[in-house]
């Protein structure tokens, strides 16, 4: 004991930790890699060199982002056989088939055609070039998918029966774990955000280097790009979670139940923007209220009924009791779901709101960088990124600590899913030996984003007109060296 905690909550740390240091990148390296091929795919169709110039600077920050990625992903699986051993022995014949899908066939895939990418600028024909950076991009999402899919199962398990003889889920229809609503809906709710977070990410390099006067009108196609797509990103979001939140209110009541706050079950029920109080104990006062918006986020109706905490903790007490005994407290940690519930939505709304800003004040051809909103807009600029990327991370946070206790819903608590042998000060020491690791990879990948930022896009006269030339002439002198062969 340390304090009080024990290795459980030591597991739940480190893995809460990992979780949402690794999601950093994720949207990033999703959103980012489709940014790249639409500027490459411009680039081929027009021939305009500006936005090959875009390409060859979003790729280079791209790139070193998916390395990150990869890098703090491979810990991320590495923990249930660390920490969470009874629950990989629970659910391994369920949740081995789509990590292992990711990993054999997704992972694979964006893997291999991202190095033809690389390695294949004056090697490979252009349109051939122009298809390896969109195999690459789309193999983010197929990984994307699979690995979401197996959250969804422990959201919402399916396609499975349970062993009575070993005790473990066995897997018994794919297609059901694979396409199940939970899932399809994640995704889509997950790459909306990833698009609204690497728009946010290039609205913030391209508005700063236009307030800057640095490359306008290389930056300018950028940034109003990256507003358009954070506005589509955005409404596909608010409907998307909509969606979401009926659908969660069917299979999870509970946690919509403590994103409110909602202790008594009630009809018409507000949605509370903003409370002051004690939340954790249903004693808080809302400040700011949306008549019925919660009913109707949870039913479709303004008059509908939403079920509350005290409710759902007696339905579960009788649902459960047999199975996994008396006096379980089904409640999560409410003031955690539901302040990491309005943070998710505001943020995103508030990044929006920005890129609506941005795509209005460089309308037409406009470029201001000397008046009185310059500097404001600058600041802003810099700051927008953190919205969706904070956003993300309240999102998993509430997605996680809102199904507590359990760790697959209504089958296996927690509690009773850590690793029996591995001991606290073990915990401890592998939680502040990846923290400290993090926090040096996130320091070099700072440092060298900042660096390649500030060193801006390439001058045109840092590029040929075609950097597929040379290789084309290469091939041409083979060729003729060939011919004067055989002809010899």
């Amino acid at each position: 004991m340390l304090g009080g905690m024990e290795a459980l909550d030591l597991a739940r740390w480190q893995f809460g930790i990992t979780t949402v240091y690794h999601f950093l990148f994720v949207p990033l390296t999703i959103g980012g890699a489709f940014f790249v091929a639409a500027f490459q795919t411009a680039w081929v169709r027009t021939g305009n060199v500006k936005y090959l110039q875009l390409t060859k600077f979003f790729g280079k920050l791209f790139l070193i982002n998916f390395a990150m990625g990869v890098v703090t992903g491979i810990v991320q699986e590495f923990q249930f056989g660390m920490n969470w051993s009874v629950y990989s022995r629970f659910v391994g014949d369920v949740f081995g088939a789509p990590l292992a899908m990711e990993g054999l066939l997704a992972f694979f895939l964006e893997s291999t055609f991202l190095g033809l990418w690389i390695f294949g600028w004056d090697r490979l024909p252009k349109k051939i070039h122009l298809a390896t950076i969109w195999a690459a991009a789309f193999g983010t999402l197929i990984s994307a998918y699979f690995i979401l899919a197996a959250n969804a199962w422990m959201q919402h398990p399916v396609g499975y029966i349970i062993d009575d003889t070993t005790g473990r889920a066995v897997l018994t229809d794919i297609n059901a774990v694979l396409f199940q609503n939970t899932a399809v809906l994640a995704f889509v709710h997950t790459i909306f955000a990833c698009f609204l977070t690497a728009g946010a990410a290039v609205i913030a390099i391209a508005g700063w280097k236009m307030v800057k006067g640095r490359q306008i009108e290389v930056f300018r196609p950028a940034m109003k790009a990256a507003a358009v797509v954070m506005i589509i990103a955005g409404v596909g979001l608010s409907v998307s979670g909509d969606f979401f939140s009926k659908l969660m209110v069917e299979q999870q009541p509970m946690k919509m139940a403590a994103a409110e706050g909602l202790y008594e079950t009630e009809a018409g029920a507000p949605f509370s923007v903003l409370s002051i109080g004690e939340i954790n104990g249903g004693s808080a006062d809302c400040v700011f209220c949306v008549p019925g918006l919660l009913a109707f986020l949870s039913t479709g109706s303004f008059d509908g009924t939403v079920e509350g905490i005290n409710d759902l903790q007696s339905q579960y007490e009788s649902q459960f009791a047999e199975k996994f005994g008396e006096d379980i407290n089904y409640v999560p940690y409410v003031p955690v779901t539901y302040w990491s519930f309005r943070l998710m939505i505001g943020l995103g709304m508030v990044s929006v709101l920005f890129a609506m800003w941005a795509l209005w004040r460089y309308r037409g051809a406009r470029a201001p960088t000397n008046d009185r909103l310059a500097k404001p807009f600058a600041i802003g600029a810099t700051l927008v990124v953190l919205g969706p990327l904070l956003g993300n991370s309240f999102g998993w946070i509430f997605t996680e600590m809102g199904r507590q206790p359990w760790i697959v819903f209504g089958e296996q608590l927690t509690a009773d899913a850590v690793s029996p042998l591995v001991t606290m000060g073990e915990v401890l020491f592998t939680m502040i030996a990846f923290t400290l690791v993090y926090l040096v990879l996130i320091l070099i990948e700072v440092k060298l984003l900042l660096h390649y930022i500030a060193k801006g896009a390439p001058e045109p006269d840092e590029l040929t007109s075609d950097p597929f030339a040379d290789a084309q002439e290469a091939q041409q002198a083979e060729d003729e060296d060939a011919k004067l062969y055989f002809a010899y």
